[in-house]
């Protein structure tokens, strides 16, 4: 008799829709990792200003968080493939203007090769830096409806038997664009010319650009090849887009699972995501000899979190040993062990170690949570119930990396991991023993 896991695999790659899906996926994802590592170096020869990188950073950060609320609603309304191919179109607009501002700007761009020779900048360069700042803001807010639908289009395009391995392929392959693309932009940037500082031609800048406006097109066309699944469900009664999302709102706090989840998951954010974002590069920098270890934990988290995701695609629910929430509880309470002695190592291999584990973790609960709710949540809600769920991740964290920076003034390193590894299994323990979570199961029916 034929392994049913199987059947549900092979039938996955037959799917039509799975294979558009899949096509541009691939090479948005890739595109995406140039322009997150050519965008910044862009800034940094462009002025040699930290704080300029940072403004742009929090330029592209700040209208995606505010806005991404109302990308849901909208998405809802709109469906999630109109939404998402206006939003790749846009995507494609800005870096194709981006593209042309650094070929036409190149000459300000190039950096001294004496030192006794300075780089001016002159108007032209602060001229530049301006549209860079808008570029970056509109970047920005078109992921705030980009990232909803992109998260919302798959319930709608797949049988919900082969969510859980779509979702698994795609999110997987993400990992995998992590670990390539940052290759690649380094490649394109020894064709810029960089040696030790200095870009004598920006041919490899723009070819990033180029590269990432070529992939949302690309990707915009493979979208379009992707039929419905079903009917359109039938549209709710026009309203205003912020009542719109109230609704969406309420849907999930009158949903006692998606409540508890939520306010669970908004809480770890706020108390710890965003520490450990900035507690990991203060790591590799104290104890760890530097940006090169950086770069050896952050490859050594993609590569759990790429099995992670491999395992619950390919094994499922064989690998789940209770309910979901208890399954999400006790992985929590095992990362928040695994947290605990991030500061006190002394090796970097010691420290991949507990990342790698960390990535395991992370990367199989991905998969599971994002099943769920998709599961869960009913077609014309999940714009609003996904821009919810990535808002308390986006809109959260940065409040908990901003105040870490203060915090590690008045306690160290091996302590802020310490607290914060406790305070996870802390969380974890209340939650079990206070809340229903433990009951929620990975196959609750859609709510009417």
């Amino acid at each position: 008799m034929d392994d049913p896991k199987k059947l549900q695999r092979a039938a996955l790659k037959r799917d039509p829709n799975f294979k558009w899906l899949l096509r541009g996926g691939v090479i948005s994802m890739l595109g995406d990792q140039l322009t997150m590592i050519a965008l910044p170096w862009l800034v940094l020869k462009l002025t040699g200003d930290t704080l300029a990188l940072g403004f742009v950073i929090a330029l592209m950060s700040i209208p995606r968080a505010v806005f991404i609320l109302i990308g849901g609603a909208v998405v809802d309304r709109y469906s999630p493939k109109r939404v998402l191919m206006l939003s790749k179109y846009a995507n494609a607009a800005l870096l194709g203007l981006l593209t042309l501002l650094v070929l036409h700007n190149q000459p300000t761009l190039t950096f001294s090769l004496s030192a006794s020779l300075s780089l001016t900048i002159d108007l032209n360069a602060h001229l530049t830096l301006m549209i860079i700042y808008v570029l970056a803001f509109c970047i920005g807010l078109a992921q705030a409806f980009g990232i909803p639908s992109g998260t919302s289009i798959m319930p709608q395009a797949i049988a919900a038997e082969h969510l859980q391995a779509a979702n698994g392929v795609l999110m997987g392959l993400r990992q995998v664009s992590m670990l390539i693309g940052p290759l690649m932009a380094a490649g394109l940037l020894a064709m810029s010319g960089d040696s030790g500082g200095v870009v004598a031609d920006a041919r490899g800048l723009a070819f990033a650009f180029g590269f990432d406006c070529f992939s949302f097109l690309l990707s915009a066309w493979t979208l379009s090849k992707v039929g419905p699944l079903t009917a359109p469900a039938q549209a709710e009664a026009p309203q205003s887009v912020l009542r719109s999302v109230g609704a969406g709102l309420m849907m999930v706090w009158n949903d006692v699972p998606l409540r508890l989840c939520f306010i669970y998951w908004g809480t770890v954010s706020l108390f710890i995501g965003g520490s450990m974002q900035v507690a990991i590069p203060v790591l590799a920098s104290e104890k760890l000899h530097g940006a090169s270890a950086l770069g050896i934990l952050m490859a050594a988290n993609g590569a759990g979190m790429l099995f992670g995701m491999a395992g619950a695609a390919v094994l499922g629910a064989r690998l789940r040993f209770a309910s979901f929430g208890t399954v999400l509880l006790v992985a929590d309470a095992i990362a928040g062990f695994l947290v605990m002695p991030l500061g006190a190592v002394h090796a970097p291999w010691q420290a991949c170690a507990l990342m790698l584990a960390l990535g395991l973790l992370s990367g199989y609960m991905q998969i599971n949570v994002f099943t769920w709710i998709q599961r869960r949540v009913p077609p014309h809600m999940m714009g609003r119930a996904m821009s919810i769920f990535m808002f308390i991740f986006m809109g959260l964290a940065p409040l908990s990396a901003a105040v870490t920076g203060w915090v590690l003034t008045m306690i160290s390193l091996s302590q802020l991991f310490l607290g914060g590894g406790i305070i996870l299994v802390v969380f974890a323990t209340l939650a079990y023993l206070l809340t229903p979570i433990r009951s929620i199961s990975s196959n609750t029916p859609q709510p009417q």
